[in-house]
């Protein structure tokens, strides 16, 4: 929106400072004159018999006050000038760093360091703010060449197919067509979690009480299939536990977690165990399985859509697209909750889900 150009802070600044010195000088004056002037007899003989009287004290003191006047004005705006430059000078360096990053450069900091005023804290906000949009832009940037990747390589898979069932007529179109189903399932997969990957980050749904520990029997009774499939023991312990959120998202997030446990478990033995409480004014979600042991470092990148481990990567049918905990912690988030992820000393992974208790209604 275009605006006419008017005076700039500085000049407003420069002009106040000088027009409050000058309104001082003048009060100065008024009080000079009202209570010594006022006294000076208004008469040839001046005071006590001896001059000078009003007259001549008022034509003594008329210049002198008009040079005074003069002057504070002039030092007034020159005075003003430089000093409303020194105080707007960070101003400035956050308005120039705000250009900066309206032109894409968002890795530039101000990083003020004059002692602790408003300008400071403005200044450090900025620079909060710039670091927190560097990260979002990066990670959005990564999250669209992953999923552009991802996307691909389902489409590339049934392009080859096709190309080597036109080349070979003679081949078996019930092979051909099992395996184009089982591609296509795994990018309608695929984008279906991207989809509700970006519904979580959104943060728009509705809000409603939930049972934690209703929704982990749900989600641990839709998959003892797969865990007794693969001879692994899920128990859910654990009592009724409160808190305000989408329903659909935190059926999500806990099957997430527990197929999580589930595939990436011990071939023999394992076991899944997943166990609800309230703590703290909090409710607690804690999902632990057996497994090979993780090493520290790799335990943070679980969380970061498309990252997968080399010794997490399974190659059947429950492989996933890396989104599988990438979900789990944006619901999270969006439901203002934390997630902690462990790596237990025996092998496998302790997850943790804090979420606010009570209903939407207890909500700050």
């Amino acid at each position: 929106m275009r605006r006419h150009p008017g005076l700039s802070a500085r000049m407003k600044l420069t002009l106040s400072y000088a027009g409050f010195l000058a309104v001082a000088g003048a009060l100065l004056l008024a009080v000079v004159w009202a209570y010594l002037l006022r006294y000076v007899p208004d008469n040839s003989r001046g005071l006590l018999g001896v001059s000078p009287n009003r007259y001549l004290l008022v034509r003594t003191f008329a210049p002198a006050a008009a040079v005074a006047m003069g002057f504070l004005l002039v030092f007034g705006l020159v005075g003003g000038w430089i000093l409303a430059g020194r105080m707007l000078a960070p101003l400035t360096r956050i308005t120039a760093a705000a250009r900066t990053a309206g032109n894409g450069s968002l890795s530039h900091r101000i990083r003020m360091e004059d002692r602790q005023d408003e300008f400071r804290e403005l200044a450090d906000a900025f620079d909060t703010m710039l670091e927190r949009l560097e990260s979002h832009v990066d990670e959005q940037r990564r999250f669209a060449a992953n999923a552009s990747h991802e996307l691909r390589t389902p489409l590339a898979i049934s392009r080859a197919l096709l190309d080597v069932a036109r080349g070979d007529p003679a081949g078996d179109p019930d092979a051909l067509f099992a395996r184009l189903q089982a591609v296509n399932t795994r990018a309608v997969d695929l984008t279906e979690a991207l989809l509700l990957l970006s519904r979580s980050d959104g943060g728009t749904f509705a809000r409603e009480d939930v049972d934690l520990s209703l929704v982990a029997e749900e989600a641990a009774e839709t998959l003892l299939p797969l865990a007794e499939e693969r001879g692994i023991t899920l128990d859910v312990t654990g009592g009724a536990t409160r808190t305000g959120g989408s329903g659909e998202l935190l059926l999500r997030m806990v099957t997430n977690l527990v197929q999580n446990a589930v595939v990436h478990n011990l071939p023999v033995g394992g076991t899944v165990t997943v166990h609800t409480e309230e703590r703290g004014g909090a409710g607690v979600l804690r999902v632990e399985n057996t497994g090979p042991p993780l090493p520290p470092d790799l335990v943070p990148t679980l969380t970061e859509p498309f990252q997968r481990a080399t010794e997490r990567v399974r190659g059947d049918e429950h492989a996933g697209a890396g989104l599988g905990l990438a979900i789990v912690h944006s619901i999270v988030r969006a439901h203002d909750g934390t997630l902690e992820l462990v790596p237990r000393p025996a092998g496998g992974l302790l997850v943790t889900v804090r979420l606010p208790g009570g209903g939407p209604s207890e909500r700050p």
